[in-house]
């Protein structure tokens, strides 16, 4: 898989997903595994004025059964997305860039998507526009076994796992103290940052 990146599916991840994703030629979206908990498929961070807050997509689950990640449904007999909505809205309003991008990003969330695949495919692809980058993506027709390849990243960007991955410090609305939170969904430094984000990948 030279000049080839291989990534999870994910509901806005971090920087570092974006970073890998730029440096690569083309990148791999994986839809043939077994969908992982706790991951940054279904969830992301951002920063609040109470720290990082966790925003989860709640999904069905098949029952004692491994349940491939492309079979993944959105529950929507939960209100997540009002959930979703009212809590970057109240860590991002204040941002510079916030005008610019939101509007977007909550068309697409309000959409009733059935799989949580495709609401990651249209979110990442939404940001790839918005950064101004062209990214050639797809997804994986077969699961390829996991090693410990170099371009192989989709259990290695995980909120459970340290990441050797340095984000570069930008000015945040809810920094304390000139402290600095990294590893926020990729939209904590686009309403931050606007044009500029690439100079912080």
């Amino acid at each position: 898989m030279s000049g080839k990146v291989l990534l999870s599916t994910a509901y806005l991840p971090p920087a570092e997903y974006f970073a890998r994703m730029l440096e690569a030629e083309e990148a791999y979206i994986e839809k043939e595994e077994n969908y992982l908990k706790q991951s940054y498929r279904n969830r992301c961070y951002i920063l609040s004025a109470q720290g990082p807050q966790s925003l989860s997509v709640p999904v069905y689950l098949g029952s004692f059964h491994k349940t491939p990640v492309k079979e993944i449904r959105i529950d929507y007999t939960k209100r997540w997305q009002q959930v979703h909505l009212r809590a970057i809205v109240s860590a991002y309003s204040s941002s510079p860039f916030f005008l610019y991008y939101y509007e977007a990003l909550e068309k697409i969330i309000l959409k009733d998507h059935d799989f949580l695949l495709d609401l990651n495919m249209e979110l990442l692809l939404a940001v790839t526009k918005m950064m101004k980058q062209r990214v050639k993506l797809s997804h994986t027709a077969d699961f390829i076994p996991v090693a410990d390849a170099e371009n192989d990243f989709r259990y290695r960007i995980s909120p459970k796992r340290k990441s050797d991955y340095l984000n570069k410090p930008y000015i945040q609305v809810f920094s304390r103290e000139n402290s600095f939170t990294g590893g926020l969904s990729i939209v904590d430094l686009l309403f931050n940052t606007g044009p500029d984000i690439k100079n912080y990948l």
